[in-house]
This record gives C-alpha cells, sequence and structure tokens, in this order.
C-alpha cells in the first residue's frame, strides 16, 4: 500500500471514532507500522516517528508513534486509538517539523511544548498521555490529520519557514519564491 500524499482530498477528510476495536483495527495498525518502517528503508536521513490511519486511506482516528523516537533501529511503534487532545500548554516553539504525506519538504510550525492526550490502546484500555517537547509535537502532528490538517497549514512565516533534506541529509532553506509559494501540490487552493 502507497502513502497518500497532498493534495490527495483524502488527507483533508475528518476521520470517524473506532469506538469498538475489531481484528480490522489491529489489521489497520499492523499495515501502519509496516508501511512506516518501508518509507524508512528508501530514506535513509529520516525518521518515521508516527503515522495517522488517513496516510493510508483508512478514515479512522488510529495513529502509532514509535516507542524511542531516538533510536532508528527500535522498530517498535504503539497505537493510540481515538485520540483527543485535553489541553495544551507551555509556550509555543517552532521546530521543523516533515511529514510522509508531504514529500521532501519541512517547515518550522509552531506548537506548545506541553500536550495532554486521552486515548485508548490496543487492548481497549483508556490512557492518558502527558507530553512534552517532541512527543507533544509528534502527538499534535497526527491527531491533527485526523482532523484533516496538515503540518503546512500552520506555518503563517511563509518565507523564513520552509526546508529541504540536501543530499547529506542536512536540513535546508528552500527559495519560497520558486519552490514554494505557487505549489499546487501543497496549496492547491491558493
Amino acid at each position: 500500500m502507497d502513502i497518500i500524499v497532498t493534495p490527495d482530498p483524502r488527507l483533508r477528510e475528518t476521520s470517524k471514532k473506532v469506538n469498538k476495536i475489531t481484528d480490522e483495527t489491529k489489521k489497520i495498525i499492523n499495515e501502519m507500522v509496516k508501511n512506516s518502517l518501508e518509507w524508512e528503508k528508501v530514506h535513509p536521513y529520516e525518521l518515521s516517528a508516527a503515522m495517522a490511519a488517513p496516510q493510508l486511506g483508512y478514515n479512522q482516528r488510529i495513529i502509532i508513534v514509535r516507542e524511542d523516537m531516538e533510536d532508528k533501529k527500535n522498530n517498535s511503534f504503539i497505537a493510540l486509538i481515538d485520540p483527543e487532545v485535553i489541553k495544551t500548554e507551555g509556550k509555543m516553539i517552532k521546530d521543523y517539523e516533515g511529514c510522509l504525506s508531504v514529500p521532501k519538504i519541512y517547515g518550522l510550525v509552531p506548537r506548545p511544548e506541553k500536550a495532554r492526550i486521552k486515548a485508548k490502546i490496543i487492548d481497549g484500555t483508556e490512557v492518558r498521555i502527558k507530553a512534552t517537547d517532541s512527543l507533544a509535537r509528534t502527538l499534535l502532528h497526527e491527531i491533527d490529520h485526523l482532523d484533516g490538517i496538515l503540518f503546512i497549514d500552520h506555518i503563517k512565516d511563509k518565507k523564513d519557514a520552509w526546508f529541504e533534506l540536501d543530499d547529506k541529509g542536512e536540513i535546508v532553506p528552500i527559495d519560497y519564491e520558486t519552490r514554494i509559494k505557487n505549489n499546487k501540490e501543497l496549496f492547491p487552493d491558493d
């Protein structure tokens, strides 16, 4: 299965609650993990930290998050079903974000430094997560996917906020006027 990329309209839909965890739910989660790891194999400088079900065409409120985002060799993910943002707090911090569904582009995205999330795990147990820094950012990014929001929607300072990876894996600025402004794949309605 291929990861859906912009401007596919399915990325802009609001996902439906799962409510009851079934064998189909577990199959979707397994496909998400498999596709995340396959994507990573062909992107040597990048880490697939997380994925949302809509990125594979499933209109369901499911996300997976890598258990250790510092270790690319650790292939364990945790699935969060019907995740909800309970509260965000702290300073707004701009940091780099990329997305499997927005190929080759990174942006400086402002997000709160802390988030509280409620979700169910695969056995149906409800969990509450107090996340900070990169975990909070990752969770908020993925939950945005479930509401049809992409990281590019949060970038207001368009001229100084766009980047890509060079052939050495370094994040380098992209010229907004020539590479981003008229990119109909990123901004089909502009």
